[in-house]
This record gives structure tokens, sequence and C-alpha cells, in this order.
């Protein structure tokens, strides 16, 4: 019963600029102001490297902004600005491999080829091909642009994670083993063998988005990550992959990345982290995605007309009411928690069935309840499958792939469930908690993040730096950032050529496209000619692509 909730209509997408043909006045008076461009070095993650699509490729990386950054430092005397070698990338498809063989863990590749829209299909894909870049090719070589995709706060400084024999520990980063200068290397101190006149650091956004993306929980997909503000833990290297990390961790460490970079004079701008409601990924999927045509569809017969198949859908939906969500409300409702679960509607659409980690455990009861219709034995699983469920509401957000797991049956459905197809994730089985970014778990973000965010403003201050507040400039795009040619882009997901024009996210609904990159390069350029007394020029958005479709994959 799996469904289809996000329809891509795909025609051919062109448009043309309104803006001026060139980007940089044949006679303008460019200055570097107060700043000195001539070895300039970018710190940061995945936002620092240009990835996007889900992945790094040849001609993405081109777009990062410290590439683009960089060319207009070089109108005012910039130096060479180096990034890590893709010309392995022959096919420009990105993904990894080590050995010549994928990364795979738990049946999983880890590093995938980049994603397109497949216009036969309506939907993205992976492209198909196999990855060139092979993990193990190391380049040895410290480069202008040192942003290492998947990089928390406190990895910049760690020995060894670049080293080769730790990544199929998980104790090293494939995207810095592939460069590291030597196996004990660190990102910082090959960053500062470039001798750094002018810097930005956008570091950060990892240590709060691994657990966003993963609706706050841990790798298993279930149990919950750690907020380690909640627990004080202050030492990093306890923390699980997709646990928060402290405030305070976050402000000593940032202190240290800062009297680095700055040792020797370096004059920077540093960049704050963006909260999650402005990226797609949490955005795309609604809460209450379940339709009757929505569930009818995929039980007739293709081509079968609405009423046919809202007809299909409205008899499950009367199954599911009288058999699981009718008894499951009375039971709740009894015990004090009217709403945590309501019918499902016919004629409107329904929240989906979620496991929720700090929901009051209900297993006891359910099985109490449930014990004369389906016996002990039977009732006591559906009381552990349902006991920490509830539906969703508008204040929880559902993560972007979601979408595609929504309506497929849940693995850890016992036979007996099956059986009775009590088994399909949202529908009629709690989806997993790493689905779902709840009201509690985004309290838990949105409090890190003002954290890390005043760390880093207050960081800068003593040393006078200069700040790029992506926080808000990326927050406008939820009602609409409107650039200097009067063009509105938001923060929509690609939903066909119309929208087109105005998306600056990539297909991995966290990470920009290339116009979106070229977006955020105009904001930290207005930022260094305020505060340097600089005068560089801004990039003209819309001759930046957007998102890359191919008629059949």
């Amino acid at each position: 019963m799996k469904n289809k909730f996000i329809y891509l209509a795909i025609l051919a997408v062109g448009f043309t600029s309104c803006e001026p043909e060139f980007e940089n006045d044949v006679d303008a008076d460019y200055t570097s102001g107060e700043a000195d461009f001539s070895s300039y070095v970018a710190i940061g993650n995945s936002l620092t490297a240009g990835y996007m699509d889900g992945t790094v490729y040849k001609s993405g990386q081109m777009n990062s902004f410290p590439n683009l950054l960089a060319q207009k430092f070089a109108l005012v005397g910039g130096g060479a600005f180096t990034q890590p070698s893709y010309e392995d990338d022959v096919n420009n498809l990105g993904g990894f491999v080590l050995g010549g063989n994928p990364i795979v863990v738990g049946g999983v590749n880890q590093f995938k080829t980049r994603l397109v829209i497949d216009a036969s299909e309506g939907r993205p894909e992976n492209i198909n091909g196999t990855s060139t870049v092979e993990i193990s090719d190391l380049q040895a070589t410290a480069y202008n642009n040192m942003g290492i995709p998947g990089a928390k706060s406190f990895h910049l400084g760690v020995p060894g994670y670049g080293n080769i024999a730790g990544v199929a520990l998980g104790q090293a980063n494939p995207y810095f083993v592939r460069h590291a200068t030597s196996a004990s290397a660190t990102v910082l101190g090959d960053a500062m063998t470039k001798n750094p006149t002018f810097f930005t650091n956008w570091i950060g956004a990892n240590d709060v988005l691994s657990y966003a993306t993963n609706g706050g929980a841990q790798a298993d997909g279930m149990t919950a990550a750690i907020d380690n503000n909640e627990t004080n833990n202050t030492n990093p290297t306890t923390y699980g992959g997709n646990d928060i990390t402290h405030v305070g961790v976050f402000a000593s460490v940032y202190t240290g990345i800062i009297n680095t970079l700055t040792s020797s004079g370096a004059k920077g701008v540093v960049a704050t982290i963006p909260s999650v409601t402005s990226i797609p990924y949490f955005t795309t999927v609604p809460y209450a995605p379940l339709t009757a045509q929505g569930l009818g569809k995929p039980l007739v017969p293709p081509g079968s007309d609405l009423a046919t198949q809202i007809a299909a859908g409205t008899a499950v939906i009367n199954q599911l009411n009288a058999q699981l969500y009718g008894p499951l409300d009375g039971i709740f409702t009894a015990y004090g928690e009217p709403n945590r679960l309501n019918l499902l509607s016919t004629t409107s659409a329904s929240p989906i069935l979620i496991y929720d980690v700090d929901a009051t455990d209900r297993s006891n009861e359910i099985t109490a309840a449930l014990t004369p219709t389906f016996g002990p034995a039977l009732a006591a699983e559906i009381g552990q499958a349902f006991g920490k469920a509830r539906q969703t509401t508008a204040n929880d957000l559902l993560v972007l792939p979601a979408s595609s797991v929504i309506g497929t049956p849940n693995a850890n459905a016992s036979g007996n469930l099956a059986g009775l197809n009590l088994n399909l994730n949202g529908v009629s089985y709690p989806i997993a908690n790493r689905w779902v970014l709840t009201a509690n778990e985004k309290a838990k973000v949105a409090s890190a993040i003002t954290g890390y965010n005043n760390a880093i403003v207050s960081i800068a201050a003593s040393k006078n730096l200069a700040v790029a507040d992506m926080n808000s400039i990326l927050g406008q795009l939820v009602t609409g950032l409107r650039v200097s040619s009067g063009q509105i882009y938001t923060a929509n997901y690609f939903s066909g050529s119309a929208t087109e024009g105005g998306v600056l996210f990539s297909l991995d609904g966290v990470h920009p496209n290339a116009r979106g990159y070229a977006v955020i390069t105009n904001e930290i350029i207005k930022v260094i000619n305020q505060h340097y007394g600089s005068r560089l020029p801004l990039y003209y958005v819309s001759s930046f692509n957007g998102i890359n479709i191919v008629p059949v994959n």
C-alpha cells in the first residue's frame, strides 16, 4: 500500500534572466578594503565543500561558495584557490568506493551517486552508474577548501580523522582521508599550512543536524539519540554519531578554531547555523498525508478513475478504524489521552502513526484491553507494537526520506500482525523514530542552535570578525527571499518546472544547489564589503543551474 506523496510534473525546464549580462563591470573600481585575500582558506563541513544532491561530484564542487568567493577575490589580489581533486570522478557521478567496492553498512551503500530527477518517473533517483572516486587514492595535500562533509566542530582538531585505516571502523572521515597530509594530520592543522590571510568558517551544523536528520534517533532508527546538554556530558569522545554536542563543548572548540585561524593576524567571516525549519528536508512531507485516494490507488487496476480509487481507499479506512484506530483511541481516551490518536478520515487527509520515544508507554493497558478479543499472546504483541504510538501533529516534522517509507511493510512487525495487515509504516504500524522529528526533539535542536549561534557571534565579536547570519538569511526562505534582481526564492523542494526557477536547494533537501550556493556567496560578499570596506561584485544568481533533470535514468 505504498503511497506516492510527492508527484513531480516534469516538463522542459527553462528560464531567462532579467539581470544584466555582465557580472563584473569593466570599469568597476573594485578593492579589497582592509582585507587581504592573498591566501584564502575555507573551514567547514559539507556546506563548505560544495556538497549537493547527496554527494560531492566534480561539476557540483565547482560551485562551492568558497570557490565562487575566490573568483571574486581574484579581482582584488586574491591568490590561487585549490580544492580537493575530483578528477577521478570521470562520469560526474560522485559517490565513493573503497578498494573498488561500495562502502555498505546494514545493506545500504553509504556513499551513493548524485541525485537527479528522472523525468520518466517524476521522482528523484540516484543517477545510474558506478562511482569512480576511490578513497584509497590518497592525495596527501592541504587545500584552500578544507570543507569536510560530515565533520562536527570537534572533529577538526582530531588526529587520525584522515587515517584510511579508520574508515572501516567508522573512526575516520573518507572525505578527509582522500587528502589528509598524513595519517595523523588534523583538518585545522592542514588548513594552517596554507598560511591564511583570510578565512571563512562555517562549522557547527553537524553538531546538531545529524540528530535532526535522523529524527532524534540513534543508528538503529528507534533508540533516542542523546542531547548532551540535558545529560551535561562534555566529553565528545563518548558521543554517538547522532548525539547533540554540548553547547559548552562547541563554544570551547570554536574558540580554539578561531584563535588558531587568527593567530597570524588573518581576518575572516564566520557563519551562523541555520534552523532546520528553513530547509526542505524537514518541510516537504506533510504531517497528514493519508487520503482515501492515496490508500486506494495501489489497490485498483492502473488507470482506474478517481471515484474507484476513493472507494477502495474508503473501504480500507473503515476497516482500519474498526480494527485498529477505534480500539486504540478508546484505550488512550480512557487513560486521559483523547487526542493521542483519532479515527482516519474518509474525506480529508489524516496524520500517520509514529513511534514516539517520549510518549507514555501504554503497552500494558493495550494488552489488557485487547486480551478478551485477541487472546493474551496476540494482545501482548499488539500492545508492544503500539504502546508508544501516536499520530503526527502539525508540530512534528517528517523527514524527506519518509515519503518513500510511508505505506511500506515494516520489517519489525511480527508475522501475526502482518497477517492482520497491521504492518504498514505510518498506516497500520508506527513508523520508526528516525522518520519524524517530534515537537520535543525540535525544541532540543532549536535550543542547541541558539546556543551555538550565541557562541559564534560572541567569539567573532571578540576578534572583530565579520558574521554572515545564515540562520536569518535562510530563515527568510520560509516566506520568500527577494534578491536584487527581484526574483523571489523559497525553501520549497522541487515540484516541477513551474517552481524550478525559485528553488535553491538540491535534491537531498539539505544542501543548496549551484544557484543556492551563489545566493550564499553573495550574502557573504555583502558582509565582507560592509565589515572590511571591500568592494566586491555580486553574482547573477539566475545564471547558475538549479535542479538536474534527466529524461530517463
